[in-house]
């Protein structure tokens, strides 16, 4: 062999060394059908960037699937949880990239696992949250706050913050209609307005006004909010409303502002505009947002189906990232806010999902300043008629639930590469 002929031996050696130890073997979660456990599978993503590793999330190819270095304690906790996954080759991981390349799909990078704050009493109230349910279950860690940590600055210290349930309009859900007198709502009462006193506020309304505001300002200064449920109406009632008193008397003691309709200020709002808020201090709902609540009162009408919109991954990664499920349609499910009519939606608000041939939306996204939000109508995915002092439902019977997978795409939002996340 010549010395030319030995040289170019010994550099094809090398090359073959190196590019075998780029192309190593990876751990595959698929969220198609064949998954065993998809709301678990977000638990095992969120693990797996707890150590420090990354994770590829592999829009619209099979369901939304996983993909990471293959390591056998990723492969314990993977079958300790109930998680499908699958070991792929090199040479299969190749030809999956090159399918994505190809396709209507995306790879986004997940670098880190995010912090996580739930805003929520510190009481027990008579209802569950889906969200906590989630998470819990997931086995994702997740610290509860209250106005408290909200108003003390503690909110900079988390990348995710959810809202379920919660009125800030301060008037405590409206339950006084049917609930006053029952022991969790005295309490409620008790709590918030000792809170507000703490914190040189007259009126629990004020002091949920402030309290909404801060959560948008952490929004607005590159957090991530995912609402569902009421809060997601009445952060931006709050929000619009700023000092004015839109509170009856039988809350709080003193009329309602005479021009509070004409006073609302919708550039203050993340996501509604032009919106009529109902003063009627005997009408259970808080504006005319919902789309159910103004086209079928007075009594809940059987639900349909939502679809999720399909999004071009390349071009809309965030939409995207938002909207992976195993289906295209999702059981629509009720809460005390159900939807978003369309016409309250401002301009740059991206609607995610929606019923056909209806004023209304379920799950919508937009940003502000650096920050996003998400809001997502309905109280939860698994108990469309669900009623205070329901049970909650028991997720090891609902681990393939698409609904609860909108709520754990958010999860993982945060943990995304932002340059990824160009739209």
């Amino acid at each position: 062999m010549t010395s030319t002929a030995k040289k170019l031996s010994m550099l094809a050696i090398a090359l073959s060394f190196l590019f075998s130890g780029a192309l190593r073997a990876e751990i595959l979660v698929p969220m198609d059908l064949t998954q065993n456990d998809h709301l678990k599978a977000y638990g095992l993503a969120y693990k797996v960037l707890k150590t420090g590793a990354s994770v590829e999330w592999l829009l619209n190819y099979r369901g939304g699937a996983f993909l990471f270095a293959e390591n056998e304690a990723y492969e314990r906790q993977a079958r300790l949880m109930g998680v499908s996954f699958e070991r792929v080759a090199p040479d299969q991981v190749q030809a999956l990239h090159g399918q994505i390349e190809q396709e209507n799909m995306e790879v986004v990078l997940l670098e880190k696992a995010p912090r996580v704050a739930i805003y929520t009493p510190p009481n027990k109230s008579p209802w569950d949250d889906a969200v906590t349910l989630a998470l819990t279950y997931a086995e994702v860690d997740y610290d509860k706050i209250w106005d408290s940590e909200v108003l003390d600055g503690k909110l900079n210290e988390y990348d995710w913050l959810h809202l379920h349930h919660e009125d800030f309009t301060g008037q405590y859900s409206k339950f006084y209609i049917g609930y006053a007198g029952r022991d969790w709502y005295e309490d409620e009462i008790v709590r918030n307005e000792e809170i507000a006193r703490r914190y040189g506020y007259d009126k629990v309304w004020k002091l949920k006004h402030a309290v909404a505001r801060r959560i948008a300002d952490y929004v607005r200064q590159g957090g991530f909010l995912f609402a569902m449920c009421l809060a997601s109406e009445t952060l931006d009632i709050a929000l619009a409303a700023q000092d004015v008193d839109i509170v009856s008397p039988e809350v709080d003691g003193d009329p309602i502002d005479p021009n509070a309709g004409q006073k609302l200020d919708f550039t203050n709002t993340l996501a509604f505009q032009n919106f009529r808020v109902e003063l009627n201090p005997m009408i259970n709902s808080f504006s005319d947002l919902d789309g159910h609540q103004v086209n079928n009162p007075p009594l809940r009408q059987p639900l349909g189906y939502f679809q999720i919109f399909n999004f071009a991954a390349k071009y809309d990664p965030v939409p995207s990232l938002l909207t992976q499920d195993h289906t295209d349609f999702i059981k629509d499910f009720y809460g005390q806010s159900t939807s978003f009519l369309r016409r309250t939606l401002k301009d740059a608000v991206t609607v995610l999902a929606f019923e056909q041939d209806k004023p209304w939306v379920k799950y919508i996204h937009g940003n502000a300043d650096k920050g996003f939000w998400t809001f997502l109508g309905g109280h939860d995915p698994e108990d469309p008629e669900h009623r205070i002092g329901d049970p909650p439902p028991k997720l090891e019977l609902h681990k393939n639930s698409p609904g609860y997978r909108l709520i754990l795409n958010n999860l993982l939002f945060p943990a995304a590469k932002k340059k990824e996340l160009k739209t």
